[in-house]
């Protein structure tokens, strides 16, 4: 039976913040502000010239996850964060009086980043349930045929598989690796493991496989446009979900009410 994942226990080497990039903070994450177009030229140009980026994406949960965990805190500083979903731009607007740019959730970006990209990318695979990813990687090679796709591996690999895993990211690193672990995994594992030896950009993905492969559906597009996709996942799968959005949410909010109040406080 595989083991679950085992973080590295080495500590990990400071990240710096991306530079020449304005970012707001919501919730003690700093989040670019970026319209798509200019997070998609920022990667374009990481993965042609070899730059290595961590890549997260923000939202409601990850906030309330790492508003508890200060060594994620520290670790998301040295990540590109982009906003994801309708909670942290309820947040922007509440703190700075408008909204993100553009929602860059990493289920939309990142087919999206696959399509702008007339470079042949490489782009290696990494997590979720075993069989998940092949499946993903099948249904992204037949939308962007122009890319190669190649799993590296699922989630559930124990100190030995991680390190025949990492030497062969080394051996031939990916422009794109995508890491579908689920926050705050995901996170954890890029920061503290990956560099730029083992790829350009590496990206936490969440259920972007589960989606590509079938195994759970999207919400229909009038739920999107709504920015209601979450209340779909929740009538979808109340059992798992409902802490993440039904107690969730209004802690969320809690936290950026205080930051507000805190930073009035502040200002002279």
């Amino acid at each position: 039976m595989p083991a679950s994942l085992t973080l590295p226990r080495n500590t990990p080497m400071p990240a710096a913040r991306p530079a020449g990039i304005a970012q707001r903070d919501i919730g003690g994450i700093a989040v670019a502000v970026l319209s798509r177009s200019a997070a998609l030229a920022e990667l374009s140009e990481a993965m042609s010239s070899g730059r290595h980026v961590k890549l997260a994406f923000c939202n409601a949960n990850l906030v309330n996850i790492a508003a508890a965990d200060p060594a994620l805190l520290r670790q998301l500083a040295g990540f590109l964060v982009l906003p994801d979903g309708i909670g942290v731009d309820l947040g922007c607007r509440l703190l700075y009086g408008d909204s993100f740019p553009a929602n860059l959730n990493g289920t939309d970006f990142i087919p999206a980043l696959l399509e702008a990209e007339t470079r042949a990318l490489t782009i290696a695979l990494l997590g979720a349930r075993p069989g998940v990813a092949e499946r993903a990687a099948a249904k992204l090679a037949e939308r962007y045929p122009r890319h190669c796709f190649r799993v590296a591996g699922d989630g559930f690999f124990d100190a030995a598989g991680e390190a025949v895993l990492l030497a062969s990211l080394k051996a031939a690193p990916p422009d794109l690796l995508l890491v579908a672990l689920g926050n705050p995994r995901q996170e954890r594992w890029i920061a503290e493991t990956l560099g730029p030896q083992h790829a350009a950009v590496a990206a936490g993905v969440g259920a972007l496989f589960d989606f590509l492969a079938g195994e759970v559906p999207r919400a229909p597009e009038a739920w999107r446009r709504a920015r209601l996709e979450w209340l779909y996942r929740l009538w979808r799968e109340p059992a798992r979900l409902w802490r993440r959005y039904i107690l969730g949410n209004p802690l969320f909010l809690l936290r950026i009410l205080r930051q507000r109040l805190r930073t009035a406080r502040t200002q002279p």
